[in-house]
């Protein structure tokens, strides 16, 4: 018989994150509503991320490194253990927003002491995921499309690119990664912070 969800527990690495954003909350003597306040998420969906009881999207893992000042590699590293300078492919962290259809693997270590960062993105078709601010404003990025086709909106202008494309911007203000399909994309997110 299959094991409910419930009775499993949380994911390991939602219960690690809800940790660490109760302990990021906390180190700023917060409360959860002035958290709500800063990020516009609302007090029971914050406090059902802090305690694993939901698995965070993208869009709101957004919110939360934009009041915290943090790359979302950074915080995803921050849950794991100390990085390593070569992280085999069959090790690197791999996180998936089952509601948007984005997966996300870091492919190179995040590290404090370093600015620079490669991430792999896979959306499925039809997957859109809009952020409504960058986690760190003036946050460079370069996105590498690898296989497929992406439409990057930012600054309010649409971008396709398309197999080989590579897309170059600093992120002040919404951005919008969607895969119109009929394919899925692959692409490689190059961010450095400012």
């Amino acid at each position: 018989m299959k094991q409910d969800v419930a009775e499993a527990g949380p994911d390991p690495v939602d219960a690690r994150l809800g940790a660490r954003l109760s302990e990021l909350r906390a180190e700023r003597g917060w409360s959860l509503g002035e958290l709500a306040e800063r990020s516009g998420i609302s007090r029971s969906t914050l406090s059902r991320a802090e305690r694993a009881e939901i698995s965070p999207t993208a869009s709101l893992l957004n919110r939360l490194c934009g009041v915290y000042g943090r790359t979302m590699s950074q915080l995803l590293s921050e849950v794991e253990a100390e990085p390593a300078l070569l992280v085999p492919a069959a090790e690197q962290q791999v996180w998936e927003d089952r509601a948007s259809g984005f997966v996300r693997r870091s492919v190179s270590p995040p590290h404090a002491g370093l600015r620079g960062e490669l991430v792999e993105g896979r959306l499925t078709a039809g997957a859109d995921i809009a952020y409504d601010r960058p986690p760190v404003p003036g946050l460079e990025q370069h996105i590498w499309v690898l296989e497929g086709a992406l439409e990057v909106t930012a600054l309010e202008v649409e971008h396709h690119l398309g197999t080989g494309d590579c897309l170059r911007l600093r992120v002040w203000g919404p951005t919008r990664f969607r895969c119109a399909g009929p394919d899925d994309v692959r692409y490689v997110l190059a961010v450095v912070l400012p």
